[in-house]
């Protein structure tokens, strides 16, 4: 196909806007579904089926960037005999700790449709990724979604995009933005959101009218940026990247040029081209178009692939440097190899490489020791989906405690600042400007949401460190009613200290099963993380006690049976349910003299030093 009749767009968005429903709907009503996939269908709405990672329909949101293709003949008359169009589109991770998914895969696209919702209008993340898209040099589509909430302001919200625009440095031919209002739910889109539609023709009509055509020089040496990596064990790794010149066909002769410098002359066996959601092998793809290339070894993300006889680089992708990092190391607790298949060093080494292969804003290091490495990341999700991934592999493993990364300027240590946005209801701002207080937060925005009774919009400038462990107690500390979202925005003088978790823990004094007696008995003592018949072992953290000191408990401790005891006693015994803990709340739990063990089967909290005794002696000699 022509480059002219070619559109290639990028979906981005706050987390939770609608963009992967929006992306549903636009392969739905242009008929590219299969008929399989209409399973995904149910009560006329629009399953996630661009979310198809188990993680990302787990937590609803969109963790690996996709790409996709629909064909589309405009509705109005352009002049062009009714010619169809292809539009690439690009769905993008919404959450600014999978910023590295975004930032290399916008140098794909001409263009992006920049999605936000009607009530909450432009939120932390919608920041990060219309500043991507920008320095990206972009043609910008606004689409405000659900503008069928009874709490929407639609018009409000377009006002609050071009501030944000204003802000970020747009010119003026960018802040001339053409604005679609859609329900992406109900699968509709119109120029004004009082009079919707019943599709999303319009938007489809605004991408071919306001997205550019991809500039193709058919007549230079091949030219291709790798920007995404896939995996078949039939044909082994096939790179995905946008033609910017020339053509490439099967059996080509072509030289990848890496990010190092070096050239390796190589042979292309397959190539393809996307159509709907899956791939179609063709002999050709000519400039403009976004292509899968396979047979090609070595081959990395950033890597050209270029003429062989006329080898050019075009330039890499530049990524965000991490500002965390966590340390991981080999289980060496009492229950290590019993629920894990990959337990050695060596193995978590080969597999954190094979993640650096395609994460590109994942950096890893040598730790203190052969059995430990450094794994920095852009925040506690992006490192925390990494852990996830690898347990639900079969791998088993510690963690430290996250830790920022600090950069020393002019003889200055500076931190991460991150830009944090509350939403929520007026009677729990006092609770919420209580809780940021504590932790050297700056408010930089306060003020009421129009056209929502009774909440407030907050802004502030927190240290990264301050985060860590804020969630879960804002939760708490507002009934479950904020909402709260995160980005970084700068780093900056170090700020003083943030106070670290206000209780101490229960460690288990011996290893063994848990008891009802046991807890039962310690009820009064704090809250639980384990239930009766879970094995524990000596060190391993039980539960949270209700002062500030740590304590050591047996919960393993059986009723001793007599003429007057009976066992069937226990089952009488009523105990508060354990306190469930995910992997990030484990993550952000934990102290520095403690470990989160990750196994296939158990996330159990525990301290460095398992034995009491030995605990005490190191204590003793670290004053």
């Amino acid at each position: 196909m022509a480059a002219k009749h070619i559109r290639n767009v990028a979906m981005i968005a706050h987390v939770d806007h609608g963009k992967t429903t929006l992306v549903d709907c636009m392969l739905y009503q242009s008929g590219m579904f299969r008929s399989e996939q209409l399973d995904s269908l149910a009560g006329g709405r629009l399953g996630l089926v661009m979310d198809s990672n188990p993680l990302e329909r787990e937590r609803g949101i969109t963790i690996l960037a996709k790409n996709c293709s629909i064909y589309y003949t405009p509705s109005a008359n352009n002049g062009d005999g009714g010619q169809p169009y292809k539009i690439n589109i690009i769905d993008t991770p919404g959450h600014a700790d999978f910023g590295g998914e975004v930032e290399r895969v916008l140098q794909m696209a001409d263009a992006a449709v920049l999605l936000v919702d009607a009530f909450e209008g432009p939120m932390p993340q919608t920041r990060f990724v219309l500043k991507k898209a920008l320095e990206a040099g972009l043609r910008m589509l606004v689409v405000v979604n659900k503008v069928d909430r009874e709490d929407a302001r639609a018009h409000q919200v377009v006002n609050e995009i071009f501030d944000l625009f204003v802000a970020l440095g747009a010119d003026d031919h960018t802040l001339d933005f053409p604005v679609i209002f859609a329900s992406a739910r109900d699968g509709w889109a119109s120029d004004d959101p009082d009079k919707p539609s019943d599709n999303i023709t319009p938007l489809l009509d605004a991408i071919v009218k306001y997205v550019p055509a991809p500039s193709a020089a058919l007549g230079e040496p091949l030219g291709i940026r790798v920007t995404s990596l896939d995996y078949s064990d039939y044909v082994g790794r096939i790179a995905v990247g946008k033609i910017s010149s020339g053509s490439v066909s099967r059996a080509q002769q072509v030289a990848v040029m890496g990010r190092d410098g070096g050239l390796t002359n190589q042979r292309v066996v397959q190539v393809f081209e996307f159509e709907g959601l899956g791939r179609k092998e063709v002999e050709t793809v000519s400039a403009g178009d976004i292509c899968a290339i396979a047979g090609l070894d070595p081959v990395n993300i950033g890597d050209t692939v270029t003429c062989a006889e006329n080898p050019r680089r075009l330039a890499s992708v530049i990524i965000d440097e991490p500002t965390l990092h966590m340390t991981f190391r080999v289980n060496d607790g009492p229950f290590a190899g019993k629920e894990g298949r990959f337990v050695t060093s060596r193995q978590i080494g080969e597999r954190l490489e094979r993640e650096l292969r395609t994460n590109v804003a994942l950096h890893v290091s040598p730790g203190r020791t052969p059995e430990e490495f450094n794994v920095s990341g852009r925040g506690l999700m992006h490192l925390g989906i990494l852990l996830e991934n690898m347990r639900r592999e079969g791998y088993e493993l510690c963690v430290g405690r996250p830790k920022v990364i600090f950069h020393e300027v002019d003889g200055h240590q500076h931190e991460p600042i991150e830009l944090l946005v509350i939403t929520c209801p007026l009677d729990n701002q006092s609770a919420v400007m209580s809780l940021i207080g504590t932790r050297r937060a700056e408010m930089v925005k306060l003020e009421n949401v129009t056209g929502a009774s009774g909440y407030v919009h907050m802004e502030f400038e927190v240290p990264a460190r301050g985060l860590i462990g804020l969630s879960g107690r804002m939760l708490t500390a507002t009934q479950g009613n904020a909402i709260m979202h995160h980005s970084f925005l700068k780093y900056d003088c170090l700020r003083g200290p943030i106070p670290h978790r206000q209780t101490g823990v229960m460690i288990a004094s011996h290893t063994g099963t848990v008891t009802t007696y046991a807890l039962s008995a310690l009820a009064n003592r704090g809250a639980f993380f384990v239930d009766p018949v879970e094995a524990v072992y000596e060190g391993q953290i039980v539960g949270e006690h209700c002062m500030e000191s740590d304590i050591v408990v047996n919960v393993v401790k059986a009723k001793q049976l007599t003429n007057t005891r009976a066992a069937n006693k226990d089952q009488a015994a009523k105990i508060r349910p354990k306190r469930d803990m995910s992997l990030e709340a484990s993550l952000e739990y934990i102290q520095d003299n403690e470990l989160l063990e990750v196994t296939p089967g158990s996330l159990r909290m525990r301290k460095r030093i398992l034995n009491e005794t030995d605990r005490k002696r190191f204590a003793r000699t670290a004053v």
